[in-house]
């Protein structure tokens, strides 16, 4: 037995280390640390915070327009900048067409501001009934969907987006004023980025006028300070329009400075 535990006693002779080139012992180098995995420290930053009721952000008025454009007129490009002015002459041409109006007038400015005026019925001023003390008109400016277009009551055809263009334009524009002939009286009201600068304000009596008219200017923040209008490009979509309804008479001009350019 005694040789049995000297045996396991027995130490093992240790392993000479090779002298290196320069006659010192060589050292096998340390593996470097693993990085911590990337977003570790976000991840954890974004545990404690946590995800409740509050962090659900709710996109109200025409600020849901502005936030994804393209969500409504196809991007900020200089087509989407020219499908404002398409939604505004087809509003008038659904008046045209639904037998309220036989003129129109596009005119563009040397600022690229564009007017888009016709003689139409002119859009309601009185108070809305499912929004006490907001004018009609100031809803159809201002709210998401809503127009004469759903029913088909007030309009059997209709072109544009149903209830969104007009307020898309005025959500899309650095400024916007709205003048409407109604009833032998002259209204009118101012809007900036979508956003009244005041109340629908009457203007006076007009005994020998009638419909709508908008002229709007499009916001450099959203369509940038390259992108412009093209009279071009405005006059083939006023002298289409004029070729799908020959009862409207449309009247397209523009600042001179424009053409020469």
């Amino acid at each position: 037995m005694s040789d049995l535990f000297d045996h396991a006693d027995e130490k093992k002779p240790k392993a000479v280390k090779k002298p290196s080139a320069k006659g010192k012992t060589a050292k096998s180098p340390k593996a470097p640390k693993a990085p911590p995995p990337s977003g570790t420290a976000k991840t954890k930053n974004k545990a404690v915070k946590g995800y409740s009721a509050k962090d659900i952000e709710v996109l109200e008025g025409l600020e849901p327009v502005r936030r994804r454009p393209g969500m409504y007129i196809g991007g900020t490009d200089e087509r989407a900048l020219h499908h404002l002015a398409a939604e505004i002459i087809d509003n008038s041409m659904d008046e045209a067409v639904a037998g309220h109006a036989n003129r129109i007038d596009i005119h563009l400015a040397e600022d690229q501001t564009l007017s888009v005026s016709d003689n139409g019925r002119g859009i309601p001023t009185d108070s809305h009934p499912k929004f006490k003390g907001i004018s009609a008109l100031e809803v159809i400016l201002t709210t998401l969907h809503s127009g004469g277009k759903f029913s088909g009551d007030s309009y059997e055809t209709s072109g544009g987006l149903h209830g969104v263009g007009l307020s898309v334009v005025n959500a899309l524009s650095d400024h916007l004023k709205i003048e409407v002939a109604r009833d032998k009286k002259l209204w009118s009201q101012s809007y900036e980025r979508g956003h009244p600068q005041g109340p629908l304000k009457k203007e006076g009596s007009v005994n020998n006028r009638r419909g709508t008219t908008i002229i709007f200017h499009p916001d450099a923040k959203i369509f940038g300070t390259r992108t412009h209008f093209r009279p071009a490009t405005l006059y083939r979509m006023a002298r289409s329009k004029a070729y799908l309804f020959r009862g409207v008479e449309i009247r397209w001009s523009c600042d001179p400075k424009l053409i020469s350019a």
